[in-house]
């Protein structure tokens, strides 16, 4: 199959990229992928810094040394001293 000004499209699915059109790249092909549009939403992890910085600073009647003792108050050991 000759690629010289052949340009595929497809979809990824899975983590895997399928080919629209049916036929078969030689192993060893150079390509180039470039995605053709940005997704809405796609973004996972910035969509998840949004959602936990939405909790930053909500939770009420939690000591005022929480942030640098969480293991004492989980896990009982020795408190850090700042």
């Amino acid at each position: 199959m000759s690629t010289e000004s052949t340009e595929l499209t497809g979809r990824v699915v899975n983590g895997v990229i399928v080919l629209d059109q049916p036929g078969r790249l030689e192993d060893g092909t150079a390509v180039r992928v470039q995605p053709m549009e940005k997704r809405s939403g796609s973004d996972k992890s910035e969509s998840l810094k949004d959602m936990l910085l939405s909790f930053a600073g909500t939770v009420e009647g939690l000591p005022p040394d929480m942030a640098l003792n969480h293991d004492h108050y989980l896990y009982g050991v020795p408190k850090k001293m700042e």
